[in-house]
């Protein structure tokens, strides 16, 4: 992305266009589309609004490795270039709440924005770094009276508060060099701890001194005073980092880890971390040292949510009326049954390791006491709770489950470990719960066979399609998306963390649809496939234009939400 300016108009042609344009009607603005040299930037207006109340002009700003003078060591690897543009764009962010003044006219003019940012770093599209040279892309809402030009302010804007943005950016570059070290190092470090999990038979490690605890649930950021982690000797392991000393830390092994205690006193809020521990995190973040294996996935009751073909016999069979639990379709699924999916959908999409809490689970999934059993005979119950499959997900099928429980001591015999959270501190005390679960009998269930069924989508269900010749792909935070005629809801999938990735799945399933889906692959397998493409040439590969609001996401929540579509069809196979 090498950049020679020469060539360029000169930032007072923008000047001139801008005075000719004032006052007339807010379409004149499309005049202005094209690239002007600034003195420390160069400025691409890609696509001007056509009304102040339309989404905001998209723009691109180019910096050249002569004037932003990174140092190569920052963008050495994917990973450390991933977290330089994780910080640039937190910086222009910044830059932009100090020196833009915010809305100046009707719609919202005057605004000018990137991408948002949250405790994650992601590897995005807002800003990319190539051979030291840099693009931020932003979003500008350009000034008006009710649907007229407002030059003035649009000059205020572009040459006024723009350049000091830019400014900002490059005099914090010079200035604070140190905190984006140590912002690049950090992120670098935290993949090197999660690759040393598999081969220390781990699942997650969680560092002494991490702060897990969380402001609310609607924000993210590190609870002021809370008790640092700290892991008993017992369970303890020590990670090397690359850039600083090793860390010592809880290591849970794979396998069926419980995580019990008395309410209030860390068991969610432990394994809220460890599932966030798929990301990195930003510096100061308190879970720095967080680290779990990259496919887990949570595991929850879901009722209400549609399931297209997914075998769920493993846990739920003989339903009433002969329903066909191999190939079980539903528009309305239970507790039990959504969570059966849930678990199915995610082994399909390569986890192997499941984090399930008790507060968010079907209970009648989870256990099945003696009482229960003596009461409703085993052929009038169709469902296998989990207590009864657990081992068999582990031992047969190499599926690792890290479990809270508050209500039941069910699990305390076919636990491998036992950690108790004691005002946020954790105590080793498997030892204590095997000894309490040894007079129970264990029940005897059919081994567990769980077959990856091929489901095969109709294209016709991956249209993006809202009226002929438009689509439709919109985000409302990361509860909704909106594909063409059809609403996804996916406030339980717990793991989609940022509106960028909802907004970059909704664009892969139109490109899976629309280059693969007629080759009439698996489900997972082709939303792999179009996942492997853009992970190699880059998230733009997916848009019909050029847009900075997308985020990477996984491989498991990129199937969750295909899974949840309720217009989903599948191929009728043998």
């Amino acid at each position: 992305m090498s950049l020679t300016f020469r060539n360029y108009s000169v930032m007072d042609r923008l000047k001139h266009l801008l005075d000719q344009i004032d006052h007339r009607g807010y379409k004149a603005y499309k005049q202005i589309q094209g690239d002007y040299q600034f003195p420390d930037f160069l400025l691409r207006i890609d696509h001007v609004q056509g009304d102040p109340f339309a989404d905001p002009s998209r723009c691109r700003i180019f910096i050249n490795s002569d004037t932003i003078k990174l140092d190569q060591g920052l963008y050495a690897n994917r990973i450390r270039c991933v977290a330089l543009e994780d910080y640039l764009g937190r910086s222009f962010a910044t830059a932009i709440q100090q020196h833009v003044k915010g809305r100046r006219g009707s719609g919202k003019s005057g605004e000018m924005e990137i991408v948002s940012y949250g405790q994650q770093v992601l590897e995005r599209n807002a800003v990319l770094v190539r051979e030291g040279a840099v693009e931020l892309r932003i979003q500008l809402a350009l000034p008006a009276d009710g649907r007229s030009v407002n030059a003035q302010q649009a000059k205020v804007m572009l040459f006024d508060e723009l350049v000091n943005v830019v400014r900002a950016i490059l005099h914090s570059l010079q200035d604070d060099s140190d905190s984006l070290q140590r912002h690049v190092d950090s992120v670098e470090d935290q993949q090197f701890l999660r690759k040393q999990l598999a081969s220390k038979g781990l699942l997650a490690f969680v560092a002494d001194g991490a702060i897990l605890p969380r402001v609310s649930g609607i924000d993210d950021r590190p609870l002021d005073r809370a008790v640092p982690f700290c892991a008993p000797d017992s369970l303890s392991v020590e990670l090397d980092r690359l850039h600083a000393e090793p860390l010592r830390g809880l290591g849970i092994a794979k396998g069926i880890t419980l995580i019990v205690g008395g309410g209030y006193h860390g068991k969610s809020t432990l394994l809220h971390a460890i599932e966030r521990g798929v990301y990195d995190h930003i510096p100061g973040d308190g879970r720095e040292g967080v680290v779990t294996d990259p496919g887990a996935f949570k595991i929850r009751a879901e009722d209400g949510r549609a399931i297209t073909g997914v075998d769920i016999s493993p846990f739920i069979n003989n339903l009433p009326q002969g329903k066909d639990t191999r190939r079980f379709s539903t528009q309305n699924a239970s507790g039990s049954t959504s969570q059966a999916a849930n678990i199915i959908e995610a082994l399909a999409s390569g986890a192997k390791t499941l984090l399930i809490d008790e507060d968010t689970s079907a209970t009648n999934f989870m256990i099945r006491d003696e009482r229960m059993q003596a009461l409703v005979a085993k052929d009038k119950e169709p469902i296998t709770p989990l207590v009864q499959r657990i081992q068999d997900l582990y031992k047969n099928n190499g599926i690792s489950v890290v479990l809270v429980m508050g209500g039941s001591g069910d699990y305390f015999g076919v636990a491998d470990a036992v950690i108790m959270m004691d005002n946020y501190i954790p105590k080793d005390v498997t030892n204590t719960a095997k000894a309490l679960a040894q007079a129970a009998v264990p029940q005897k269930v059919a081994k567990m066979d769980i077959q990856a069924h091929i489901r095969v989508p109709r294209p016709r269900c991956l249209s993006a399609e809202l009226h002929q010749g438009k689509d439709k792909i919109q985000t409302f935070g990361t509860r909704t998306l909106r594909y063409g005629r059809q609403e996804v809801e996916l406030s339980r999938v717990e793991q989609l963390v940022d509106a960028a990735q909802l907004r970059a799945i909704g664009y892969l399933i139109r490109h899976f649809g629309e280059h693969f889906s007629q080759q009439k692959v698996d489900l997972v397998e082709g939303l792999a496939m179009a996942l492997d493409e853009v992970e190699s040439h880059g998230l733009d590969q997916i848009t019909p234009f050029i847009v900075g609001t997308l985020a990477m996401p996984r491989i498991q929540e990129l199937v969750a939400v295909v899974n949840r579509m309720r217009g989903l069809e599948l191929n009728d196979l043998p």
